[in-house]
């Protein structure tokens, strides 16, 4: 088998392992129903016509069934679900309905104060709706074709509710939810799609969370862009939610960096729903894109938009954007010379507002799919606005897979950053150690 071949076999195992898995077919729209490669999307997630006014708003919850059950955990997540939608307010200041899940804990909470809520938002899962985490909190299991995206946070996901605490999961806008496409990495759409989670939380009905409970974010990769974009976010858009602590590990702050990054790699696909997200976010993109978009693109983007990680990395891993342009220029070159593509990515770097609250901030030194250096950029630009960081540099090998150097920090330092949140959520303070990297980015 050829070099690149057992990489990305790897690496496919590897996502196996951490849940994030695919499916393969068509989307096609039936009458209160989606399907989506071949799964059809519930009801449930089709939103209505009209929105609440509030931001946060349950539209509807119904039993959601916990059918996980991982390697290393025995038995399901100890918790009961509840299936949400919510109102959120998109990048556009248009209402938006988001869907996602809360875990009431079997556990009791043995901190001071009442329960505590921890948002977690997924990392990259795919496009598809059938790749939401909520869908995936149901049907985790790889069988003929058929199933959903399983986050790889579960692990995490499973330490919070041992320890007492309430979670909720955001599926983000526009993936789960039926009326448009899923804006990857928009980061104003993920931090409003995250801090109205919370708000969600707070008001279903039947849970044990308080509007007084500590509230603490957990994310990685794209749940780590978010985090970081909801805590900058948060005085602004929501400051009825208290962050008590935030964990933003591997964040892909500036776009810029990661598109060139992942282009070539096992997750070149990722390329297709970024691209695709800010043309939902900013259709007036749309032309400029498509002008420089040849058969080949078109057809890539038109097929990545229904798809999870694993077809993703099966279908397109290792591809290069130049082979989906006019003139063989890659994507990367196209948005640094377009002034309207490259201030769009502008408007999505993370770490020109100073956070709420302690945040900690992981990245693993050999990553070069959300490469290193612009993630300790953020840290940084953090500590110079006079933030609360905590910056950790996990020190592992390079193990010649882009994919796997990217997801490793997150096994190794997983039981670490929950400690810290929970320590947040505790009460306890934080300890910055901004000290130790040079104030001036």
């Amino acid at each position: 088998m050829p070099a690149r071949r057992r990489i990305l076999a790897t690496a496919v195992v590897a996502a196996a392992c951490l849940g994030a898995q695919a499916l393969s077919g068509t989307t096609a729209a039936a009458a209160d129903t989606v399907v989506s490669r071949g799964v059809t999307i519930p009801a449930f997630y089709t939103p209505p016509a009209t929105l609440p006014a509030a931001d946060g708003a349950v539209i509807r919850s119904e039993p959601l069934p916990l059918a996980l059950s991982l390697p290393s955990i025995d038995g399901p997540l100890p918790g009961r679900a509840t299936r949400l939608m919510y109102k959120s307010t998109d990048a556009g200041g248009q209402p938006v309905a988001v869907t996602g899940a809360y875990i009431e804990p079997t556990a009791d909470w043995r901190g001071a104060g009442p329960r505590p809520l921890v948002v977690v938002a997924p990392g990259t899962m795919g496009q598809g709706d059938q790749c939401a985490a909520s869908l995936g909190l149901e049907h985790p299991l790889l069988l003929n074709g058929q199933t959903m995206s399983v986050g790889y946070e579960d692990v995490a996901v499973y330490r919070l509710l041992s320890s007492g605490v309430a979670v909720v999961v955001s599926d983000y806008v526009g993936l789960g939810a039926t009326d448009r496409l899923h804006t990857y990495v928009n980061r104003v759409d993920e931090a409003h799609a995250v801090l109205d989670a919370a708000r969600a939380a707070r008001s279903l009905s039947g849970a044990s969370v308080a509007p007084d409970s500590p509230v603490g974010l957990f994310g990685y990769s794209q749940g780590g862009g978010a985090t970081a974009a909801a805590a900058e976010l948060q005085p602004s858009y929501a400051p009825d939610v208290t962050l008590s602590g935030t964990y933003s590990g591997a964040p892909p702050a500036d776009l810029t960096e990661v598109t060139k990054a992942i282009d070539g790699s096992e997750l070149a696909g990722a390329l297709g729903w970024s691209l695709n997200g800010f043309l939902q976010s900013d259709p007036s993109l749309r032309p400029i894109a498509e002008a420089h978009l040849n058969a080949a693109g078109k057809a890539a983007l038109a097929d990545l938009s229904t798809m999870c990680v694993g077809d993703a990395l099966l279908g397109y891993g290792f591809s290069h954007s130049t082979k989906w342009t006019t003139d063989g220029t890659s994507l990367s070159d196209i948005i640094a010379a377009t002034p309207a593509l490259r201030a769009f990515l502008d408007e999505q770097r993370i770490g020109l507002l100073k956070p709420a609250g302690p945040v900690r901030v992981a990245t693993g030194v050999s990553d070069n799919l959300v490469p290193h250096a612009q993630a300790r950029r953020l840290a940084v630009d953090w500590c110079h606005k006079g933030a609360d960081v905590t910056y950790k540099a996990v020190v592992l090998p390079d193990v010649g897979s882009a994919l796997l150097n990217h997801f490793a920090p997150l096994l190794t330092d997983q039981g670490d950053a929950v400690s810290w949140l929970t320590d947040r959520l505790s009460g306890k303070p934080a300890t910055s150690n901004c000290w130790s990297m040079p104030v001036q980015p």
